[in-house]
């Protein structure tokens, strides 16, 4: 926390920019320069003040594609000393007006394409105000001339409501103060010498933290300028990339699998786009996004609440995060007790997952700031001993260095032994088919689990088994029992890969799957009533499933859309 205080404030942050007038925001035809988003803030901090009643929390809703209105806002709440909860534009009916009610927002700042989606919701309390309407002029006018003034914020002042995963319930709003943000910022501005003339491309959802953390954040530590693309389109990045010179971009769950499947071309290199900064792209796209694009990606981990992160260093071995840090355990779930070290064959295959796989904790300090209004789940991540726990899987090696190996709901039981979802998804990606792989857990008719595998790309059955029989580091068990071929990999708003709902569906959708039955080397395509499996149709009967809330990935392209 020491470190979160000498960090100082966003507000100070945003002030800092007044009188620099250089070009600092861009997105699409619309360019603003550092002192002009200083000066916008200002205004809507002023105005903020005045609209937010003072008999409640300081919090406002924004419901926005990443336009300039939302770091607009994001550094008035600053200035104001308020708080912004990013809505996720993906929830729907009931859940989103949950969302907004839950995080108490009495301001909700959207625009005419969002309030569709607000039609019919009871929202007792909220007001809402349209970035595109005569009315929201009208209203910034009279704070025209409003400087922005830092004096009112604290370190402590609550500034974000970053809603984490929901998909086991509903989300839980992690709190970000000013203290830690701006220490956020700093620590990675420094990591990857982030200075005033870099451009950070913002792709990804600004509702969620990654953008805001590791993106928005170190530029606006060091005076960098920033990018903004309204939605992550894989075809549109690499010219985006070139338009606004980006030297900088962060990256969530698949994205980078989506820009690979773009056509290549001879001028794919020529840009000045030098490091990528995220979670989950794998070992193998990193490798094929350098040779492609020349840009190296860095792969870190971090929790959204902060409790917890891994930062890559020079030696870091294939495959692995970085070095476990201070107070950094992986702990078995079960007894509580310190997993042992990895242990690997010639091959690089883990011999030891069942007693190596554990859940990540830090036992030592760190900057988790709570949930709102939400004490139970709160309780549950600190733990009865106070250590953090981040509810994902890792190992780690010998040499004290940690290796992601999935959610603990993405752990797998078969025959006794536990594997992870994240080690048979990287030895999948190797395919040449694959265009993106998902591997989940699905019932045993005895006992535990078996392994099953979503595919989006191109799928032959021969290809698939002799591919697997050729992989020295695939165990006996990894080997998925049932392939589902997939057109739409399903996707959080995120870029993340719907896995709740591949689990949920299993073997009985709409797509068609293929099997290995006990005894058999090959695959053959899994009929209605197989394996003890039935279900309400047959493989490749009925109507197409549904994914209402979340969006897809197409097999062509990529190209995440709402369906």
């Amino acid at each position: 926390m020491d470190s979160i205080r000498a960090a100082g404030t966003v507000a100070e942050l945003v002030a800092a920019r007044w009188g620099d007038r250089r070009p600092g925001l861009w997105c699409e035809d619309t360019v603003l320069t550092h002192h002009e988003v200083a000066a916008g803030a200002a205004a809507r901090a002023a105005l903020l003040h005045d609209l937010l009643p003072p008999d409640g929390p300081p919090h406002l809703g924004v419901l926005l594609d990443n336009t300039p209105e939302y770091p607009l806002w994001l550094s008035a709440a600053a200035l104001a000393g308020a708080a912004v909860a990013g809505i996720n534009s993906t929830r729907r009916g009931p859940e989103l007006a949950r969302d907004i009610l839950h995080t108490q927002c009495r301001l909700l700042i959207t625009d005419s394409a969002h309030l569709r989606l607000l039609r019919g919701l009871d929202l007792p309390g909220v007001r809402l105000l349209g970035t595109d309407t005569a009315e929201y002029g009208a209203l910034l006018a009279p704070y025209a001339d409003a400087r922005p003034d830092p004096s009112r914020a604290t370190p402590a002042d609550r500034l974000l409501l970053c809603f984490t995963s929901g998909s086991t319930g509903a989300p839980k709003a992690a709190i970000c103060t000013q203290g830690r943000l701006a220490a956020a910022g700093r620590s990675l501005a420094g990591q990857f010498s982030v200075g005033p003339d870099d451009v950070h491309y913002v792709c990804m959802p600004m509702f969620h933290g990654n953008a805001v953390i590791a993106d928005w954040a170190p530029a606006l530590t060091a005076g960098a300028g920033v990018a903004l693309r309204r939605r992550f389109s894989a075809s549109g990045f690499l010219a985006d990339v070139r338009r606004y010179r980006a030297t900088y971009f962060t990256y969530v769950g698949r994205a980078v699998q989506y820009v690979l499947a773009t056509e290549p071309g001879p001028h794919d290199r020529d840009h000045v786009l030098r490091l990528g900064f995220g979670t989950e792209a794998g070992a193998v796209d990193a490798a094929a996004f350098e040779r492609r694009f020349g840009v190296r990606l860095v792969e870190g981990y971090g929790s959204s609440e902060g409790g917890a992160a891994v930062q890559w260093s020079p030696g870091t071995p294939a495959g692995a995060v970085g070095p476990a840090g201070a107070g950094l355990v992986v702990l078995d779930p079960q007894s509580g007790a310190e997993c042992p070290p990895a242990v690997f064959d010639a091959a690089g295959r883990l011999l030891n997952g069942d007693e190596a796989i554990g859940e990540l904790v830090n036992r030592g300090p760190n900057p988790f700031e709570g949930y709102w209004r939400n004490p139970a789940a709160e309780a549950e991540r600190r733990g009865a001993d106070g250590a953090y726990r981040t509810g994902d899987l890792f190992f780690r090696d010998r040499a004290g260095y940690l290796y992601f190996a999935g959610r603990t709901d993405d752990r797998l039981r078969v025959d006794g032994e536990n594997l992870a979802a994240a080690m048979i998804e990287n030895i999948l990606a190797r395919y040449e088919g694959a265009a993106a792989v998902a591997v989940y857990a699905v019932p045993d008719p005895v006992t535990g689990d078996q392994v099953m595998a979503a595919l989006a790309g191109t799928f032959d059955p021969a290809d698939f088994a002799a591919f697997l029989d050729a992989q020295p580091d695939l165990g006996t068990k990894m080997a998925p029992r049932f392939v589902r071929v997939v057109e739409w990999m399903p996707v959080t708003a995120t870029n993340k890969i719907h896995r709740a709902l591949l689990r949920r569906e299993g073997p009985h959708c709409a797509d068609p799957v293929w099997w290995r039955p006990p005894g058999e080397g090959g695959y053959r395509r899994l009929a209605a009533g197989e394996a003890g499996l039935t279900g309400p149709a047959g493989q490749g009967e009925g109507p197409p499933v549904s994914t209402r809330g979340p969006s897809t990935v197409r097999r062509q392209g990529l190209e995440p859309r709402t369906r």
